[in-house]
């Protein structure tokens, strides 16, 4: 796996302008919006619009979609402007490249996870996100998988998910090494509402773990 100079941060999940305002002040790199109305951070075209026009310029916008159809994928690119979409869902290679953006695929680890054939796979994604597999939900659980049944050799940029908070993000960027890390529940103070103090400390142990 390739090493990077700097780990770089998404905060996921943001459902108000305020939460996107604290992550872009706090220095993470990306917010992602999650277009997938099961979710308790489903955010609609409305709220999505007001958000993105808060960004300021470096900063990207990821659009989350879970088995979504194509139709409902390009209704919300035609109205928000979105750098980056993060499928997360059981979405095959065609079903991503149909959609004529940049993406990234979410990945949920079980035991038995081929992630070196994944990549092969999904040869045209910018990346891998690497999540806790559980039947309960597609992401979001707040629970950690085994960071050891990630391939040393794999190629492609890792996004690593999944449980990661202030406490455990640092451990996560010296075993694993990725190029990013995404969070959502563990920089909230309840489902969809981002805590401002838990994203400093999470973003101050990124910062230490590059130390």
């Amino acid at each position: 796996m390739e090493q990077y100079n700097r780990t770089r941060v998404k905060i996921c999940g943001i459902t108000r302008v305020e939460d996107a305002l604290a992550a872009v002040n706090a220095g993470a790199d990306a917010i992602g919006l999650v277009f997938y109305q099961p979710s308790p951070r489903f955010v609609t075209v409305e709220q999505a619009q007001h958000i993105v026009a808060a960004i300021p310029p470096f900063v990207s916008v990821v659009a989350l979609f879970v088995n979504a159809l194509p139709a409902e994928i390009k209704t919300v690119l035609a109205q928000v402007r979105i750098d980056i979409v993060q499928f997360h869902g059981d979405e095959t290679p065609s079903d991503c490249e149909q959609i004529k953006l940049p993406y990234y695929k979410a990945i949920r680890i079980k035991a038995d996870t081929n992630l070196l054939q994944y990549e092969v796979e999904f040869e045209s994604a910018k990346a891998l996100l690497l999540d806790t597999y559980t039947e309960a939900a597609f992401g979001g659980t707040g629970q950690v998988f085994d960071w050891g049944l990630i391939p040393q050799n794999l190629a492609k940029p890792v996004i690593l998910a999944g449980g990661l908070t202030a406490e455990n993000v640092a451990l996560g960027i010296k075993q694993v090494r990725p190029y990013a890390v995404d969070v959502s529940g563990g920089v909230e103070q309840s489902k969809g509402i981002k805590d401002v103090a838990k994203i400093a400390a999470f973003m101050h142990a990124v910062e230490e773990s590059r130390s």
